[in-house]
């Protein structure tokens, strides 16, 4: 980060304050110092550090001019550098001469070129903190915003300085392989050692092997094929079975209705009694054992409608032993950058991408459920020719791009109403697996009590 004082348009500091921010003299001098004597260290050296995080401005130039020099493959030495300088009007050539001549006399050590790198990197990171206090301190005594919309803002600059804090390197593959055999022979012991969290549903699990963290899975169909209904059985299966907590995001159902779905499911109670009233005794007993397991579960609902990634992100922080995240649908989400609004296509595809990064983040998988464009049922050749495709996901490639899973749902009772059998029968296609094969997991679907349940052992590949 720059001199906060000489930065046009920056948040205005205390004179006081900038004196008291974080910098270190010697260091800045140390890594310029080094790199003209060794130029060819510049590249790990910049991997580390940008000419913004020296806080002295001179030093800002003399590191982007030595950035400019090795861009353009030229001769790194005192004598170009000057020259480089002089162009950019930062040293006269007799100043300049006398300060990279002292650098380069001064400089301890050229082998600990990247500990005073990180040093200075350290140093920037505390001063943006700094500044960024600043900041929410301001939004908060400017009490205009909703309160809950400073906090969220509060939260993510701090998160979006941590993730600048993180920086990783080339890693040599003798270590990776020691790493590789101590996954291995955890494998050989522990079979379920790296697997997924499971669906418990056996033929996805079987092809998927669990959902992985950090996974973005897509569940997509079109109105009725039962998008939320999976997601919300799969929802619960997790909570239940592997005892970690569950969110879900629904935007179009409150969270009344969502809790009726669930009781209906997990008891086998005809959804339409429990939405009119008309329960008999035996109704209530079996809601009364859903209601004690789901009660002994940890999932949160929320029915924020018009949620954004970064306000989704704020209130699964909080969330502790998170194992699972649910949003219903992508298409009532909106982008945290407002000027992606006017075109729908880069606002879903900027609303995906920061879901996928927010799952590498938080390290769960998120399910979002998304739905299908019209041209399965503008399809003709039969009710196979309307089984969804990736090309039917609607609104942007970016979905497909950002996804590793893509389900689809498919009912062939949906269009065939005529065919007893195939009123309870589905299908959950696996079209696109980024860890492995695709194909068909066959369902039972139990529509009154909009469940889907695990009967089908076997799977077909595509």
């Amino acid at each position: 980060m720059a001199n906060p004082a000489s930065d046009k348009g920056e948040l205005a500091l205390d004179p006081g304050l900038i004196r008291q921010l974080p910098y270190s003299v010697e260091a800045e001098q140390a890594v310029l110092g080094a790199l003209i004597m060794d130029p060819e260290r510049f590249g790990e050296v910049s991997a580390v550090v940008k000419a913004e995080d020296f806080f002295i401005d001179k030093h800002q130039e003399i590191f982007a001019a030595l950035f400019d020099l090795n861009n353009l493959n030229d001769s790194v030495d005192p004598v170009t550098l000057l020259n480089e300088l002089e162009k950019k009007n930062v040293y006269t050539r007799e100043a300049g001469n006398a300060y990279i001549r002292q650098l380069a006399e001064n400089t301890p050590s050229i082998s600990n070129v990247m500990d005073y790198a990180r040093i200075v990197r350290d140093k920037s990171l505390l001063r943006s903190l700094v500044v960024v206090s600043e900041k929410i301190r301001d939004s908060a005594l400017d009490q205009s915003k909703p309160v809950q919309e400073v906090i969220d803002s509060a939260e993510q600059m701090i998160f979006d300085l941590s993730r600048g804090f993180i920086t990783q390197d080339f890693s040599h593959i003798k270590e990776l392989i020691k790493e590789y055999y101590a996954v291995l022979n955890k494998l050989t012991t522990d079979k379920d050692a790296t697997r997924g969290i499971p669906t418990n549903y056996s033929g996805l699990d079987r092809i998927l092997v669990g959902m992985a963290p950090g996974d973005l899975i897509i569940i997509g169909g079109r109105p009725g094929m039962g998008k939320t209904s999976l997601a919300i059985n799969i929802a619960v299966n997790v909570a239940k079975y592997s005892k970690k907590a569950v969110a879900v995001f629904s935007l179009e159902m409150s969270k009344l209705q969502l809790v009726e779905r669930m009781l209906s499911s997990e008891g086998r109670v005809d959804g339409r009694k429990l939405h009119t009233g008309d329960v008999e005794e035996e109704d209530f007993n079996a809601i009364a054992r859903a209601a004690v397991g789901l009660s002994n579960t940890d999932i949160y609902l929320d029915e924020a409608g018009g949620i954004t990634v970064m306000q989704m992100r704020s209130k699964l922080r909080r969330l502790e032993n998170l194992g699972l995240v649910v949003i219903d649908y992508l298409q009532l989400m909106h982008s945290d950058n407002s000027r992606l609004r006017e075109n729908r296509v880069n606002e879903i595809g900027d609303i995906t991408r920061n879901l996928k990064l927010m799952a590498k983040d938080l390290g769960v998988p998120i399910i979002l459920c998304t739905q299908l464009s019209r041209s399965p049922e503008k399809r003709t050749g039969g009710n196979e020719s309307k089984k969804p495709q990736l090309s039917d996901l609607r609104d942007s490639g970016n979905i497909e791009q950002d996804a590793d899973v893509v389900l689809m749902l498919y009912r062939e009772g949906y269009y065939n109403e005529d065919d007893p059998e195939a009123k309870n029968r589905a299908d959950c296609l696996v079209a696109k697996n980024r860890h492995g094969e695709t194909g068909t997991v066959h369902l039972a679907w139990e529509c009154q009590y909009t469940r889907f349940t695990d009967v089908e052992k076997r799977y077909e590949e595509t």
